[in-house]
């Protein structure tokens, strides 16, 4: 176990009063912090996080004053510009600001949105990628977002807009009919409207669907469906929110690349599992 990550030696670069850096902590498993996560949180004065983010990566700033600025759906949730304007006032107080946000902060996690504000306010920011649930989270659970076999696209959506409804402005026929893979964020809410939507735009019922909850966490758990059954499947399981639903072939690569479960012992349920055929290549 590491109490505190030790970096190798590199020109580190230096988080200075008045900054803020945006950061993403990746999907849950503190391992898949980047390198410059951990040297953020080594220096920052506060660390300003959101509900994804594991406690034991806090630990790693225990110089910090941790603040709490996350938002869930259903529940009582700080409001985006008060998070925005809080980023401000802590910096133009010269402290050593870290916002620190589950996933990559540019991928649906309002990071652009709150960069743009501390620009607007004269705040110099610096930008941290962190590892996206919608591509860590799924590799986790044994399922890759690209397969040479499998597809040569993908499409990122979110399940819900800033309203909390399911984004109008999607073409979902065109996604429907367009991305051989969809990765769905934020879409247990309205999965059921989802599912129809695909459903309508021509998508087939016996598609393969993968839930995955609470992502490369010890909590995590995998629900493999189908886009017909879906809906009845996740009431039926109990499953709850944050989670990432893939539609697509890809979901069938878990019955040989569910390593979690090769590591606890267990064997791929099928070696083919596309039943093409294709032989071993060898290195």
């Amino acid at each position: 176990m590491i109490d505190s990550p030790t970096l190798p030696a590199f020109d580190w670069p230096i988080l200075q009063p008045g900054w803020v850096w945006l950061c993403g902590a990746g999907p849950g498993d503190p391992g898949l912090l980047t390198l410059h996560a951990a040297n953020a949180l080594r220096q920052a004065d506060v660390v300003i996080y959101d509900a994804l983010v594991q406690e034991t990566i806090l630990d790693w700033a225990p110089q910090a004053e941790h603040i709490y600025a996350g938002k869930r759906g259903g529940k009582p949730s700080a409001k985006q510009r008060d998070i925005s304007l809080q980023l401000v006032a802590l910096a133009r107080a010269g402290k050593k600001v870290l916002r620190l946000k589950g996933g990559d902060p540019f991928v649906f996690g309002r990071g652009g949105e709150e960069a743009q504000t501390l620009i607007q306010h004269d705040v110099p920011v610096r930008i941290i990628p962190g590892i996206s649930a919608g591509i860590g989270g799924l590799a986790y659970a044994g399922i890759p977002v690209t397969h040479r076999d499998v597809n040569q696209s993908v499409t990122f959506v979110t399940g819900h807009d800033q309203s909390g409804n399911t984004p109008g402005s999607l073409d979902w026929d065109s996604i429907a009919k367009g991305s051989q893979v969809i990765v769905i964020y934020m879409g247990m809410k309205h999965i059921a409207q989802i599912a129809g939507k695909l459903l309508e735009a021509g998508r087939g019922g016996d598609e393969p669907v993968a839930v995955v909850t609470s992502a490369t966490t010890p909590d995590q758990k995998v629900l493999e469906t189908t886009l017909g059954t879906m809906v009845a499947d996740v009431a039926a399981s109990g499953l709850e929110p944050p989670a990432i639903i893939c539609v697509g072939d890809s979901v069938k690569m878990r019955q040989v690349l569910d390593w979690q479960g090769m590591a606890a012992g267990e064997r791929p349920r099928n070696l083919d599992p596309l039943g093409r055929g294709r032989p071993a290549e060898t290195p």
